[in-house]
This record gives structure tokens, sequence and C-alpha cells, in this order.
């Protein structure tokens, strides 16, 4: 296979076809998806900011349409920033949000196209074809979604605990915490170190025949 172009940005300077053929080890795959549960408990442990640095490091490679990468991240540290989220969450989240050692705000910034010359450098009018375009927030939404998932493997690979949440006052979180207006509550998530009876029982996954029609 052809190699490629060495990645200035690429933090170990390999490139796609010196991955060609290799594999996450089984373990790799137990921490990221088969084992990994939605913690709904945590210890006091503290998530540290040079955790959450390199959760970041990690989640910032995944590939978004257009490069646009709108997540942005509210990180929700002191007691009276969590005193003023906590009343905003669905009543079952409260108890779980106000116990964890960090929470997220995760948002979408409609106005992600303003960094595409920078990040989508290779057409030239992409911010301008997107100002005015009426559907930016969708796909800032969408965006933004599939980042939250790559947010939640990048919690677990650094051996933490993710507790993701959509139950709560969108528009009381947007009116507290995204004033400036360009950014649009997704989800609210958790992190920590799981604590007692963190986990609810498993629950069953669809099988692949129920979810896969080939044509």
């Amino acid at each position: 296979m052809a190699t490629l172009p060495s990645d200035p940005q690429a933090p170990t300077g390999r490139t796609p076809a010196d991955a060609d053929g290799e594999v996450l080890d089984e373990t790799a795959r137990d921490l990221l998806f088969r084992e990994a549960r939605t913690a709904n408990s945590f210890t006091a442990e503290p998530v540290t900011d040079e955790q959450v640095r390199e959760i970041y490091e990690l989640v910032k490679w995944g590939p978004t349409a257009m490069n646009s990468q709108p997540l942005r991240l509210v990180a929700v540290r002191s007691p009276e920033a969590r005193a003023r989220l906590v009343p905003l969450m669905a009543e079952g989240n409260r108890a779980k949000t106000a116990s964890a050692p960090l929470t997220l705000i995760v948002t979408a910034d409609t106005d992600f196209h303003e960094h595409l010359p920078a990040t989508f450098p290779h057409k030239r009018d992409a911010r301008e074809s997107l100002a005015a375009h009426p559907g930016r927030e969708r796909i800032a939404r969408f965006n933004a979604s599939i980042q939250l998932g790559y947010l939640i493997l990048g919690v677990r690979a650094i051996g933490l605990a993710a507790g993701p949440m959509a139950g709560f006052d969108a528009e009381g979180v947007k009116k507290e915490f995204l004033a400036d207006g360009n950014q649009q509550p997704v989800a609210v998530v958790n992190i920590g170190r799981p604590g007692p009876d963190a986990w609810f029982p498993r629950n069953p996954r669809l099988e692949y025949e129920q979810v896969v029609r080939t044509i």
C-alpha cells in the first residue's frame, strides 16, 4: 500500500497506511464497548483538567462533516455552578449530577463555519456558503451529536466512566450557561470514577439480524 504524507498534526506522525491491518485487542474492545456501562453514581475522586484535556486530545480526531467540529464543552466544577445546574436537570438526574466530580454541558456551536477557513481550507468558500445556510443549526447539532459519541469513548479510554443524559431543561441551561446565543445544548455528561451501585442491570441489545439488512 502506498504511504501517505505524514500528517504534521497527528500526535504520532503516523498515517492511515501505517495502521493498515492493526486492530484493537479484546481488552480494549471490552473497555470501550462490551464491558463499559453508563455510570449513575460516582466517587469523590476529582477529574483533573489534565484528564479532560487527555479526553479531548482523543475526541478531536474523530471525523465530522467538513471537519466542522461544532462540539463545545462547558466544564461544571464549582459548587456555585453545580447549584445552578442541578435544578435544571430532570428529577431522576439531579442526585447523580450533584455528586459527580465533573459534569460537562455538551453543546453545538452554530457558528462553527467561522473556523472553516482554518479547519477546511481546501473549500475556500465554505464559510461564506454556510453563513446564510438555513440548515446550519441542524448541521451543527448532527455533528456535535456524533462528537458526543466520541466523547463517551474518550472518557472510557482513559479509565473513567461517563453518564450521558438528555433529561434537562434545555432552555434553562441555555439561559443560565450559554448566554452568548450561538451554542445550543445537546446533552449533559457526568464523568468520574464509578461509585457504589453505579450500574443498572445490563439491558439487552438488538441482534445483528434485527439491525442489518443487505440489499
